[in-house]
């Protein structure tokens, strides 16, 4: 009998170990431990990082899942969720941790659509941007009347309205010539911003991350920049007008790819608002200076949207299951538009690699730049495209590829010096500290490269 109780305590004890994460509300310090639960239960694939302090010293601490933690792999593109940047919006919060926690137990159970995800993504997921805020929000309770309190960071600053100001100037630069992409920033930018809002912007220069999505609430809509209205505000109304960017299909296919996976955001229908598909440009809702997507988009290679996924911006603990099952498809399948449109290497004659190269597509003014390591990536819809890579010192090249509907095609540059003597690149302005390449034995390199054909497409 007493064996037998045994082994029932250490099966007790081994499913409290492999629970999932409760359907509850979690506080600073149960964030924490969560974090650090899904990186014990799954050390192979994750790391836990903190990119920075709140005002009030709290870490914005970032899962990274991934199957080789800590490491760039060349032509691995490097996708971010962000919750909870407005304190009170807790609900992508809650559902950033669901998610890191779904994803460890899949990869443990075998699932083969989010091994390979793993293996070909490095993910990494900050759920709370705005820690200080949330815990004035959960002090107050979601019973409780008070719509912002808890939105702003402890100094009062709404973190969505903190960024440096890039669509002034590319607005002014469409219009009278001048840099379409990776806008500088001014000489003080630190001195404007909070410490969160500088967190996030030194972790956008550290990596080169193709898409991103930021997890908001208040309304159900899938929100795509820009956001800032490229016309003047005008005293005393509400301001709305549709402003594109040069890639506006693309964010409206991606906004729809979250919306139709989305339990119910599609109908369009929801909070009392209405949204064709369930998707909207952002300016064409409400223009919004300084906001996080925008800047996203003008000063690094990421492409962000919005999503803003519930009603109630702080759910009752009993609501939290619904909404992660009206969710987790459409988080999953978010992730996957990252490996889509074109992606190689730029090297020079030498086969060495180029960063900071520019990377152009005929009729889409917007650039991207080869990251640290010289390989880049370039999110595209289906179609043929003519395609130039340059560099300072080298002849560009050109080519036309076509770009289908399922893995990204591999487009490799090897560009030729026009001079002899070249002056050294310029690092690009999203560069900054850099992550280190794996070296890994001939052996696991050949398999890594052969488990990720299916991704590479045509060469």
């Amino acid at each position: 009998m007493s064996e037998l109780l045994s082994v029932f305590l250490r099966l007790l004890l081994l499913f409290k170990v492999v629970t999932p994460v409760t359907f509850r509300h979690h506080r600073y310090d149960d964030l924490v431990r969560t974090l650090y639960k899904v990186r014990n239960e799954c050390p192979q694939i994750t790391r836990v990082y903190s990119i920075g302090r709140s005002v009030q010293g709290r870490h914005l601490y970032v899962l990274e899942i991934s199957d080789y933690p800590g490491t760039h792999e060349l032509l691995e593109p490097e996708v971010k969720y962000v919750g909870n940047m407005h304190g009170n919006e807790v609900l992508g919060r809650e559902l950033l941790l669901q998610l890191s926690e779904f994803l460890c137990e899949e990869f443990r159970s075998g699932n083969q659509r989010v091994t390979r995800l793993v293996q070909d993504t490095r993910i990494h997921i900050l759920p709370s941007m705005n820690p200080d805020g949330y815990e004035v929000a959960a002090a107050q309770g979601p019973n409780v009347p008070g719509y912002l309190v808890g939105r702003n960071n402890a100094n009062g600053v709404d973190l969505n309205r903190n960024f440096p100001d890039l669509n002034t100037y590319i607005y002014y630069n469409e219009k009278h010539g001048g840099p379409n992409h990776h806008l500088p920033l001014p000489d003080n930018w630190k001195s404007q911003v909070e410490p969160e809002t500088q967190a996030v912007i030194q972790w956008m220069r550290s990596f080169n991350f193709v898409l991103s999505a930021n997890l908001h609430g208040g309304a159900v809509v899938a929100n795509y920049p820009y956001d800032k209205s490229i016309e003047h505000r005008v005293r005393g109304f509400r301001h709305t007008a549709n402003s594109p960017t040069p890639d506006d299909k693309l964010f409206q296919k991606l906004a729809k790819v979250y919306s139709y996976a989305h339990g119910w955001m599609h109908q369009g229908w929801n909070c009392g608002d209405y949204f064709p598909d369930g998707i909207t440009n952002g300016a064409s809702w409400y223009s919004l200076s300084k906001g996080m997507q925008d800047f996203n988009y003008l000063h690094t290679n990421c492409f962000e949207i919005t999503l803003e996924l519930s009603c109630n911006k702080f759910p009752r603990q009993e609501e939290l299951q619904r909404e992660w099952l009206g969710n987790r498809e459409a988080l999953i399948q978010f992730l996957e538009q990252v490996h889509h449109g074109i992606k190689g290497m730029v090297l020079d004659e030498n086969y060495n690699n180029l960063a900071g190269a520019v990377i152009s597509v005929s009729g889409i003014n917007h650039d991207v730049t080869s990251g640290d390591h010289g390989d880049y990536f370039r999110l595209l819809l289906p179609g043929t495209y003519t395609v130039t890579a340059t560099a300072p010192g080298f002849d560009p090249e050109t080519v036309t590829v076509t770009v289908g509907p399922a893995e990204p095609v591999l487009v490799n540059f090897q560009l030729t010096r026009s001079i002899p003597q070249a002056s050294p690149l310029r690092r690009a302005p999203s560069g900054g500290r850099k992550s280190k390449v794996k070296v890994q034995p001939r052996a696991a390199r050949k398999k890594k490269m052969e488990r990720k054909q299916p991704w590479r497409g045509p060469a």
